[in-house]
């Protein structure tokens, strides 16, 4: 496993705030890495860990009640700066000696914020901020050493700080876009409270990884499941590049692809980064296994379970020509990916729909696990993959779900039905690319629904199929908007799937947002 960055850096303990990885985000467009650690960690580890400051994070519950989670108070005389954010904020002064109540006027949403000039904090800021607060509870006694250091409309203490130990807190949430200037106050802390310097750039991490890449591998060889989607392409290129012809890349054509998809990632892969790579057809062992399947779940489920062994047979096969060096795998898991697995919350959020990726493997595989990315978010790996080459064809290339098209079918899944959901969707993307939209918009794709209607082609009457566009902005899929497309678009690719697309008859468009609709219908 890679190991942790030299360097400056800001730990985040997490209190199971919907924001805490905004945060770690926030952090490192400063430059400056970020580690998100559970709420719990001992300040005896977090001492050894060296970072240059703490941040506690936001969390749903209330600091007095029994079985609220509570901080090592030990943290705070590590000499260490110390931020607290909305329930981190009043932690510190729960924990401190201070007073922390319900408060009998709640802030929700917008607010505005006088700070004090003189506060770190708020250097080269406007006296009045606009804010974002999510909170319910105020502070009415400051513990000892702490000042105000700004207000808002209901809160004389929106902002506090004991100066002298450089702890402070802020009741509001400076991580979100309806704080426009938060960034800012973030980046007062990590560089001029915290004696950060920006060096956590993209340069630095290929060169450190492809370092940590050679020392674990050694002279042993690596296999790598690739799907042509950022991460794998990403994880692909920066082995390569640390280890070269060791790499080999396992391709599994699942018959659930978009169109052309297989060839696109031979051409780039094989031929033009000349990578070692092995493709598996394996489209009718899929198809066999999801005939008559329409429940979305187990779609993922029979899905994900059949690529692992169609993985572990081709993986079988490399090892047999080589039993003493293929001894790692290397996965495109990413940080959030991370977080997630040791997640701190006491109540995991309920399963919307479950994931297919090769984290799935089993250990009876018995590799030696490989994930050079594991430290990046989605658009720092973006950054890498430009870095290295990679066209932004790829890098940019809008997110597509593991289990593929099975998932954008709505029922049962046959080889005609394929057919109509990929034709249409190569329409889509043709389209988006040709009005310059593709790569103004998280995703944009065709779903087929299981509805067949009467329809009119050449004074003939028709009862076909009708698809669904489905076209969102995000900022990292947690959220969605229906994107206001131009009509003139919506009516070209409606035109062009009708008449091009046989079964094909009516085209819908989705003005739903995330939540309450997810992005993917299935």
């Amino acid at each position: 496993m890679p190991q942790q960055p030299a360097g400056d850096k800001i730990l985040i303990l997490d209190f199971g705030s919907q924001y805490t990885q905004v945060i770690a985000r926030r952090v490192r467009e400063c430059q400056v890495y970020s580690e998100i650690v559970p709420y719990h960690t001992k300040a005896s580890a977090i001492a050894k860990l060296k970072p240059s400051g703490i941040i506690l994070s936001g969390g749903p519950a209330s600091v007095y009640a029994p079985k609220a989670p509570q901080v090592d108070r030990k943290i705070y005389d590590l000499g260490i700066p110390v931020l607290g954010i909305c329930y981190g904020m009043q932690l510190i002064a729960h924990g401190l000696g201070g007073k922390v109540e319900r408060s009998t006027e709640r802030e929700y949403g917008p607010g505005k914020l006088k700070g004090d000039a003189k506060c770190a904090l708020f250097h080269k800021l406007p006296a009045t901020l606009d804010v974002w607060n999510s909170h319910g509870d105020k502070i009415t006694k400051l513990p000892t050493g702490f000042r105000p250091l700004g207000k808002t409309e209901n809160s004389p203490h929106a902002v506090i700080g004991d100066t002298k130990r450089n702890i402070y807190g802020l009741q509001f949430h400076p991580e979100v876009v309806h704080t426009p200037r938060g960034g800012e106050i973030l980046a007062n802390f990590v560089h001029r409270i915290c004696g950060c310097k920006s060096n956590w750039t993209m340069e630095s991490f290929i060169d450190r990884t492809c370092r940590e890449i050679q020392e674990q591998v050694g002279d042993g060889r690596v296999i790598l499941g690739l799907s042509g989607g950022v991460d794998s392409s990403v994880a692909a290129a920066l082995l390569h590049k640390a280890i070269g012809d060791r790499l080999t890349c396992i391709f599994v054509d699942n018959g659930l692809l978009r169109a052309n998809e297989r060839a696109a990632v031979e051409k780039l892969f094989a031929g033009e980064f000349r990578i070692r790579m092995k493709t598996v057809d394996a489209s009718k062992q899929f198809l066999t296994k999801l005939k008559g399947v329409t429940d979305p779940e187990k779609k993922r489920k029979i899905i994900g379970n059949e690529f692992i062994k169609v993985f572990e047979a081709a993986a079988k096969d490399l090892k047999k020509t080589d039993p003493g060096h293929y001894r790692f795998l290397a996965q495109g898991t990413l940080y959030p990916d991370v977080i997630e697995s040791v997640s701190i919350s006491g109540n995991p959020a309920a399963l919307i729909k479950s994931h297919h990726n090769v984290g799935g493997l089993p250990e009876r595989m018995k590799f030696e696990l490989v994930e050079p990315l594991r430290q990046l978010f989605k658009d720092e790996v973006r950054r890498v993959g430009a870095e290295l080459g990679l066209s932004k064809e790829i890098v940019h290339r809008q997110p597509f779900p593991g289990p593929g098209l099975a998932v954008r079918i709505i029922g049962a899944i046959t080889a005609e039905r394929l057919r109509i959901v990929r034709e249409a969707d190569a329409i889509v993307i043709e389209e988006m690319r040709a009005s310059d939209w593709y790569y103004k918009v998280w995703q944009s794709f065709a779903v087929l629904l299981p509805v067949r209607s009467v329809g009119v082609m050449g004074d003939e009457r028709t009862y076909d199929y009708t698809i669904a566009l489905r076209i969102v902005s995000s900022h990292d899929g947690m959220t969605a908007d229906w994107v206001r497309m131009p009509q003139e678009i919506l009516a070209r690719i409606s035109a062009r799937v009708i008449n091009e697309v046989k079964g094909v008859n009516r085209v819908c468009y989705d003005i739903s947002s995330k939540p309450p609709a997810t992005i993917e219908w299935e």
